[in-house]
């Protein structure tokens, strides 16, 4: 099935290994490339320029959290669900939003990005 840019998908990944090993899946399941940024600023520039249909937001960006990219996500009522290392607390106000874990399994990111139809 191919996918057009109305079903472009933002993912937002500070690990430079783990986008492309994201980008593969993307790939894999016959989805356009993602859209990719590393931290919080740039994935805000992408969503006042880009259309973005869903995203995969890192919790743990570096040094910063990857909250203001799900508020704004939330804003704009975009579907995203988190992807996480594991140990941190989401906020409240995220605690219905998916958790992909890492390390990904295709299924997993498969099933999230189903969900943003």
């Amino acid at each position: 099935m191919n996918m057009t840019n109305e079903r472009r998908i933002l993912v937002v990944e500070d690990d430079a290994l783990i986008g492309m090993l994201l980008g593969d899946m993307f790939e894999a399941l016959d989805y356009p490339p993602p859209a990719q940024a590393a931290n919080n600023f740039a994935a805000l520039d992408i969503l006042k320029n880009e259309s973005i249909s869903g995203a995969l937001v890192d919790i743990n960006l570096g040094g910063e959290k990857g909250w203001p990219v799900a508020e704004e996500l939330t804003r704009r009522g975009i579907k995203f669900a988190f992807t996480t290392g594991g140990g941190t607390d989401v906020p409240e106000a995220y605690r219905d939003v998916p958790v992909v874990s890492k390390p990904f399994r295709l299924k997993d990111i498969e099933a999230a990005v189903e969900a943003f139809r």
